[in-house]
């Protein structure tokens, strides 16, 4: 059983780099942060490393200064990921952790801090997972990678507490929509009621979540939301994000899960679609896909290279953002065939 591979990895190392994808959001964050107080309940040592700055509407989470943001100008042509950070350039470790990455890409350029090809524990809950690393515990039917931790803890008999707790929490209440997608299960609300013995302030969590949002954000998912389209009867809604509407503009908030969930509550719509160019890149376009569940999303993430879950999924598409939505559109059609 690959969690009990997972535990025997855990227990034969003693120094761990922890990472998750860019674009963090509940769960990555809280696998992270609950993976390393459980490494330091049990003597280990272990440092967490990002490449992506901790959105502000995660700052609630305890221990989220423990996390280490990586340096990309250090990664520039012609430079080693040894000269990373200051702080980051000798680290050691004797383990590479991924919590909730399909892939290897997933972590961005926090891979390239492993220059002496340790080995690579591989925790996650997508479908679409590569196995990349040397164990792998991939468990498809999980609510979330905060689930499988919750696992682990019991696994190695590490008693949780309210920060712990607080830190499950937001990953399985995020991941599942609050408890309304269909990857909750009977087992993810009993370990929700375990996790609320802590008297956690569930009121507290959700406006930090989900009622966050900065008025200028709240304008500009506003414009966003005005490029709602409509194809293929009604049964697809999608929108666009262009560069030249977020431009200069400082956005303290994810405004994706916002737009995409505004599309699912179209009636007859199956599946939404977001579009958005990427600032970094010219000719570089991130899509998001939400399903109601017949049409599996994932499958068409991978075939432009990406991934996810049956009924959420993304991935980046090189071209301009008219070129990329009549290409993904047309695979669309033909799921809905």
């Amino acid at each position: 059983m690959s969690l009990k591979k997972a535990i025997a990895c855990i227990r034969g190392n003693n120094n761990f780099l922890i990472t998750s994808h860019t674009n963090l959001e509940a769960d990555a964050l809280g696998s992270e942060l609950s993976f390393y107080r459980l490494l330091k309940a049990i003597g280990k040592q272990a440092t967490i490393v990002n490449q992506d700055n901790t959105p502000t509407e995660y700052y609630f989470l305890p221990g989220i200064n423990n996390i280490e943001k990586l340096n990309r100008k250090f990664f520039a042509e012609g430079e080693s990921a040894k000269g990373a950070k200051k702080n980051l350039k000798d680290i050691e470790f004797d383990c590479f952790v991924t919590l909730d990455c399909s892939n290897l890409g997933r972590c961005g350029e926090v891979s390239k801090l492993n220059t002496k090809d340790k080995p690579i524990l591989n925790i996650d809950h997508h479908i679409s997972n590569e196995r990349f690393g040397n164990i792998n515990w991939i468990e498809p039917d999980s609510s979330s990678c905060c689930q499988m931790i919750y696992k682990l803890y019991k696994g190695l008999g590490v008693t949780l507490n309210k920060d712990i707790a607080m830190l499950l929490y937001a990953g399985i209440l995020t991941d599942t929509g609050s408890f309304r997608h269909s990857n909750t299960s009977s087992l993810t609300h009993k370990i929700a009621s375990e996790l609320l013995k802590f008297n956690l302030d569930v009121v507290g969590v959700y406006k930090n979540v989900y009622e966050n949002i900065a008025f200028e954000d709240m304008r500009l998912l506003n414009k966003i939301q005005s490029t709602v389209r409509r194809d293929f009867n009604g049964k697809v809604a999608w929108f666009e994000v262009k560069q030249s509407l977020i431009k200069n503009k400082k956005i303290s908030f994810d405004l994706s899960e916002y737009i995409l969930s505004f599309a699912r509550a179209i009636k007859d719509v199956e599946v939404a679609v977001l579009f958005k160019e990427n600032l970094d890149q010219k000719n570089e376009v991130r899509v998001n896909f939400r399903s109601q569940g017949k049409v599996d999303v994932n499958k068409i993430a991978q075939f432009f290279g990406g991934g996810g879950h049956k009924t959420a999924s993304g991935c980046t598409i090189e071209g301009k953002i008219d070129e990329v939505r009549k290409r993904v559109l047309a695979k669309i059609r033909e799921s809905l065939k």
